[in-house]
């Protein structure tokens, strides 16, 4: 059974009053709230092993070290990778898809060569390839998109072709919550010989991520939409894709052997770890993802469906709302616009009621230009939250409604 008291009371945050109102957190497509666990490793870290990973000899280290290279086997693990050495720690989703774009776009796209990539993408998958293909001549290609959110596959197939050297794919987007058919899109990408970057930044959370089932090239996301801290996230490469690519960045950690004349570089992955990582923020994410497992995707899958259903439900039948995102394949964000009132207004306004959703363009423009919208309010929802909370919001809704009628 699952124990939503139990759950909640392992995230402090959510036991606070915001302007004498209880936290309603509805903004975890942003990021989510952290457990105490989490907390609590990074507290143990700073008191207790504070030191340089794999570079001292003394104990604490040495304690260090394991406990960053724990996370790495951990995450390996969980997402099924075919080894820890694929596993490489950045600062996050961002700076994954920049140290793809910058490694092996710049050794394997040329000019007439092809980038796909779908209308739904975050702003980290669009700009990283626009920079890309101006620097070498390529083209950027972009499949569209129904009113529902939802790709439009004929339209992929027909903009797949020879000259598609890269696919990059949201696994589910964060501006509409829809879930793309990932494996089907590797599938037809490795087919015509391209490589994919899947951004499961949204998605690792919420849905088991089996990437050798998948077999996607690039695999990235960030711990902080995950229950993790800030400032750390992973790719997952194939070994032998990474192997052939030149490093991202140059110092610590990254070399072998430095002379003037010549530089070796380190195995894989710390060929990609140049300098002091983010040592607490990765034992922090081993942690998150230790409580991901400790609760079970089908339990969290099974209890966002329900939430999500219960807040759709009630947007359905809210006069004059209407919902940005309504594809068939969908998880746990509700985006949507209200009649006569500004996202930015809105989100105000429920903030006062002690309402925690996001109102803008969520770093996703394409997709409001093709809403024909300034913005969106969005309320996202993750294993915490309850049905009184999405009470909460809609009655926050009514009240902004009614000072705007």
């Amino acid at each position: 059974m699952f124990d939503i008291e139990s759950v909640r009371k392992n995230f402090p945050i959510l036991n606070q009053q915001i302007y004498g109102k209880p936290l309603v957190y509805l903004d975890n497509a942003a990021t989510t709230q952290k457990p105490q666990s989490v907390i609590d490793a990074i507290t143990h870290y700073y008191a207790h092993d504070n030191a340089n990973v794999h570079r001292g000899v003394h104990a604490l280290s040495e304690r260090a070290t394991k406990e960053y290279e724990i996370t790495r086997k951990r995450i390996a693990h969980f997402f099924n990778a075919r080894s820890e050495s694929e596993v490489i720690f950045t600062r996050g989703t961002t700076e994954a898809i920049n140290l793809i774009a910058s490694s092996w776009g710049s050794s394997n796209i040329k000019a007439g060569d092809e980038v796909l990539i779908t209308h739904m993408e975050h702003h980290s998958n669009i700009v990283p390839w626009q920079m890309l293909c101006e620097r070498v001549g390529a083209t950027l290609k972009v499949a569209p998109i129904n009113d529902a959110g939802e790709l439009i596959m004929e339209q992929f197939d027909a903009l797949l072709c020879e000259r598609t050297k890269l696919v990059g794919v949201v696994q589910m987007s964060n501006a509409l919550g829809t879930i793309n058919p990932v494996a089907d899109i590797i599938h037809k990408a490795h087919a015509v010989g391209a490589v994919v970057v899947v951004d499961g930044a949204q998605a690792a959370a919420h849905m088991r991520v089996d990437l050798q089932a998948l077999d996607a090239d690039f695999y990235v996301t960030s711990a902080h939409k995950m229950y993790g801290p800030t400032g750390i996230g992973l790719l997952i490469g194939k070994e032998a894709i990474l192997d052939a690519m030149p490093p991202y960045q140059g110092g610590g950690d990254m070399i072998r052997m430095v002379t003037f004349e010549k530089t070796e570089y380190n195995d894989l992955p710390y060929k990609f770890e140049a300098g002091t990582p983010n040592i607490a923020g990765t034992i922090g994410f081993g942690k998150a993802i230790e409580y991901i497992e400790s609760i079970g995707f089908e339990a969290i899958e099974k209890r966002e469906k329900e939430l999500l259903a219960y807040a759709t439900a009630q947007a359905e039948a809210f006069d004059g709302l209407r919902q940005i995102g309504t594809a068939r394949e969908k998880a746990c964000v509700l985006s949507f616009v209200l009649a006569g009132v500004h996202p930015h207004d809105l989100g105000t306004i429920v903030d006062r009621e002690g309402v925690a959703i996001r109102a803008g363009h969520h770093c996703a423009m394409p997709v409001m230009q093709f809403f024909n919208v300034p913005a969106t309010a969005r309320a996202s929802f993750s294993i915490y939250n309850t049905e009184a909370e999405v009470d909460t919001l809609f009655a926050a809704l009514k009240k902004a409604q009614a000072i705007f009628a």
